[in-house]
């Protein structure tokens, strides 16, 4: 039985921990193409060194060829410009959207049946992009942004409440930007809803306000930490949707996947929950939004169609 193979292009520091994460878990051999001469073949080295202390037999490849990503069941892009501190994500659109370019068109040709997980910002609009240049359908071509943001608002809510992080189920809509929905309303731990731990007393509405808001800006925390993007939470997010493909799990996952009328919206890249499984997004799970949260949503949708407006007249 032959090997998948998971291709990630771009060898920084997300698609470092890409690498060293896919090969504990053992989903297949990686190949890593990164721009700069040395980035990836070192890396590969160092990580296939750490597999051999472990005892992992995943083989690990890296060059800035694209040969090396011939045949990929799996195609991780985090290739691209980092945002820096005092930048936000739509800072970001220019420099990266003829990289994503370059990248699909390269995709195409190597690994035309791949499905493409894109987490390169901002988001929303670089995942359009990567589309619009493979020329793949819409459902073998997703975003990695729902999972991150939804980690990010459970990781808040554990730490309030005092509860383990894995009881918490939630979700978080809209585009990868300030402007994101997460979801009370849905979230539940433990299977209890959030709304009984507010009756309670265990957290404020205020409180529960100041999490979502903390949650928008989650990205923005770990850049005036570390100055530079989160890497370790991104890294886990994508690998998680690519095992859901690779494994055929038919799992619900939060991603940026292309609505074709959901939510009132068609033709666009958005954050919702969607059914992951062998065949890509298999489907998208339209949730029934009260007036509050609808109104929320239109908002989010606007600021990534007047971003995907800008990131048209750039490509003119």
């Amino acid at each position: 039985m032959s090997k998948n193979k998971i291709a990630l292009i771009g060898g920084g520091n997300i698609g470092g921990i890409l690498a060293v994460l896919s090969a504990q878990r053992e989903f297949g051999d990686i190949a890593i193409v990164d721009i700069f001469d040395g980035v990836a073949a070192g890396k590969a080295l160092d990580i296939m060194q750490s597999n051999a202390a472990d005892g992992i037999n995943t083989k690990l490849s890296g060059t800035t060829d694209y040969s090396n990503i011939d045949g990929a069941d799996v195609v991780i892009v985090t290739a691209g410009f980092p945002r820096k501190e005092g930048m936000s994500r739509d800072d970001l659109l220019q420099k990266n959207a003829e990289v994503v370019r370059i990248v699909g068109k390269n995709i195409k040709e190597r690994a035309p049946d791949a499905f493409v997980i894109v987490v390169t910002n901002p988001l929303d609009i670089m995942v359009g992009i990567m589309q619009d240049a493979t020329g793949f359908a819409q459902s073998k071509v997703v975003g990695m942004a729902g999972i991150l943001d939804g980690s990010r608002f459970k990781t808040f809510l554990a730490e309030k409440l005092n509860v383990a992080v894995s009881d918490i189920q939630s979700f978080v809509l809209g585009g990868h930007g300030d402007s994101m929905v997460p979801l009370p309303r849905y979230t539940t731990i433990a299977g209890i809803p959030l709304q009984h731990f507010i009756d309670k007393g265990k957290i404020s509405e205020a409180e529960l306000d100041a999490i979502i808001v903390r949650t928008r800006k989650g990205g923005g925390e770990i850049i005036s930490l570390m100055k530079t993007s989160a890497y370790f939470a991104p890294a886990a997010s994508a690998l998680k949707m690519a095992k859901a493909y690779l494994n055929d799990e038919r799992s619900i996952l939060p991603c940026a996947a292309y609505l074709k009328g959901e939510y009132g919206v068609k033709g666009l890249y958005v954050g919702v929950p969607a059914m992951i499984g062998k065949n890509g997004v298999e489907e998208i799970m339209e949730l029934d939004l009260n007036a509050d949260e609808k109104s929320e949503f239109e908002a989010s949708i606007k600021s990534v169609t007047d971003l995907m407006e800008a990131a048209r007249k750039l490509s003119l």
